[in-house]
């Protein structure tokens, strides 16, 4: 660019001129219109103003165009009921998400926002003060003529960007309600199986009674009390067990929760799982490929040449303007192989998102076969137990008629306590299974309310 001329002025007695008036209110230094912002142009610091749209929804309105995985995540409702104990858990830890992610996501909104304008020209004012105490001021505007695509894949990327993001925003809160409610059936398993091992242990006390009783009346040894005595005692242990694990599940619960929700109890059923929408692993690693292959692109737009024109109007009125080609890359020895790679980009991003859908096919068929094997080991568990405990009430016959030893049925008495906690443990198994199946397709929070 030519050198610039114009008249030198002393410093104190600057009086603006058109050029420099402009520079001063593009930099703020004066007052500007109400589109003007004293930190550059559209710059806004206003605080937050609460949105009535979702950050999904305003994220998705930002693109040039509709994002097709945006759209996804928009149309995906919770299959938890809003009133049920699941629902009423998922309000509430949702309530209290303090993580980064959606912050995150406007930030690259933003960001996206701003790359979206990066075709326009650009103005760079400039004030400077020389040695001998004189200002020069002027304003420089340049336009990209051709760019081979660069700021298409920034454009790109930005966008891409966005998508990696909100799919971020969404795995955060699909993992929040998972957790919560996994605390929650945990303690609901704790609690149930605590009430089983309470009336053991109170009926386990009764035949320690009886022994005691018998060993005074020499009807029985001391080895039949010391060992009635001591499963009485694991019986106990176990109930206040059980007890402490619900205390913590619900206290670690309560901690991630906005309000208290100790009287929420139940379990919730979750519809079967119809085979959709897409894992939400394979989302977000379909958003990082394409965001990869804009930067591929950007990178090897940046190793053809460029053409720029420039406009540099002094403090005097005084244009001076020309044409420019340049490399924002140097060329070497190197280049081709470098190419090379950067043509590989897509081929490697679509083996990575391929891995990532497997990957998650296998989780989820994986998921689904546990399911099948609790739930066969329950209705086989139901009958098992069921005979137990008819056999559990002819040996109290059968002691009762002096046919069968107190021993024998405390030793039955103990098995069926265990199968019936077995059996109580079952189903909530089968409900932290169906829920991971819900936070892997990212279902457990309706993407209209991210």
């Amino acid at each position: 660019m030519p050198g610039h001329r114009g008249q030198r002025v002393r410093a104190g007695a600057l009086r603006p001129g058109p050029a420099v008036a402009l520079i001063l209110a593009l930099t703020g230094c004066v007052g500007g219109g109400p589109g003007v912002s004293k930190f550059g142009f559209g710059a806004s610091m206003q605080p937050d103003q609460p949105a009535a749209a979702g950050a999904l929804a305003q994220a998705e309105g930002q693109g040039e165009q509709r994002s097709a995985i945006i759209g996804d995540l928009l149309s995906r409702g919770s299959v938890l009921s809003p009133g049920s104990a699941y629902g009423q858990v998922a309000q509430a830890v949702t309530e209290a998400n303090a993580g980064p992610a959606r912050a995150e996501l406007r930030v690259a909104r933003l960001k996206a926002e701003a790359r979206s304008k990066n075709w326009l020209p650009r103005i760079k004012p400039t004030l400077s003060l020389t040695d001998l105490g004189e200002t020069f001021a002027s304003l420089l505007v340049e336009q990209v003529l051709f760019d081979g695509g660069a700021r298409k894949a920034e454009r790109a990327f930005a966008a891409a960007d966005v998508e990696v993001a909100a799919t971020t925003l969404a795995l955060d809160f699909n993992q929040r309600v998972f957790e919560g409610l996994g605390h929650y059936i945990r303690a609901q398993r704790a609690i149930e199986q605590g009430r089983l091992a309470t009336a053991a242990a109170g009926r386990m006390a009764e035949y320690e009674r009886i022994v005691t009783i018998r060993v005074d009346g020499g009807m029985s040894d001391r080895s039949e009390q010391q060992v009635i005595q001591q499963k009485a005692a694991e019986m106990r242990a176990r109930a206040n067990d059980d007890r402490f694990q619900a205390e913590q599940a619900l206290a670690e619960l309560n901690a991630m929760a906005s309000r208290d929700l100790s009287g929420v109890t139940g379990l919730s059923g979750l519809p079967a799982d119809p085979g959709a929408p897409e894992p939400l692993a394979v989302l977000k690693a379909r958003a990082e490929a394409a965001r990869s292959v804009a930067e591929a692109e950007a990178a090897r737009a940046g190793f053809g040449p460029g053409l720029k024109a420039r406009a540099a109007l002094d403090q005097d009125g005084e244009v001076e303007s020309g044409l420019s080609v340049e490399f924002d890359k140097a060329i070497g020895l190197g280049t081709g192989a470098e190419l090379d790679a950067l043509a590989m980009t897509t081929e490697v991003t679509d083996r990575r998102v391929a891995k990532v859908s497997e990957q998650a096919s296998r989780d989820i068929v994986a998921l689904h076969h546990e399911i099948a094997t609790l739930t066969a080991r329950q209705a086989e568990g139901a009958g098992v137990l069921a005979q137990s405990e008819q056999t559990l009430a002819m040996f109290v016959e059968q002691y009762k008629a002096g046919r069968r030893t107190l021993m024998e049925m405390v030793n039955m008495f103990e098995s069926v306590s265990s199968m019936q906690r077995e059996q109580a443990s079952l189903k909530y198994e089968i409900a932290l299974k169906q829920v991971q199946i819900a936070r892997d397709r990212g279902v457990l929070v309706s993407g209209a309310s991210l």
